[in-house]
């Protein structure tokens, strides 16, 4: 089984839509279906190098999409900060717990919590 980019597949969840339907379908067989060029060019009618060309321009495409646009680095980082901001009130749930207990706090902390939890979901 061939190695996959994760990267690669993210950003082809990320900028898909932008990619011709054959550079779509191609990469789509090849990365997530796990065909090989031999046998999408079996399938396709097509040359082995003709799916590897257009595989190859697609990957290219994303990885464009990404220099210009940055957002499968965005997300990312979104995620770390959403990550950050949720064990930051857990432990300010924690020391209110153990210090003042102020109802109006630990509301507070868990309504940061349920909005972490409905934008990660």
């Amino acid at each position: 089984m061939k190695e996959k980019p994760i990267e690669l597949v993210m950003l082809f969840d990320f900028y898909g839509a932008m990619l011709t339907d054959k550079q779509r379908e191609f990469f789509d067989l090849y990365y997530n279906e796990d065909l090989s060029l031999s046998e999408i060019a079996e399938n396709e009618g097509i040359t082995r190098q003709g799916v590897r060309d257009a595989i190859l321009r697609a990957e290219n495409v994303l990885n464009g999409l990404e220099e210009k646009l940055g957002l499968y680095k965005k997300y990312g980082a979104i995620g770390k900060g959403l990550e950050d901001i949720s064990r930051a009130a857990q432990d300010i749930r924690r020391i209110n717990a153990e210090n003042y207990f102020s109802r109006e706090i630990d509301d507070k902390v868990r309504e940061i919590i349920e909005r972490i939890k409905d934008i990660t979901e």
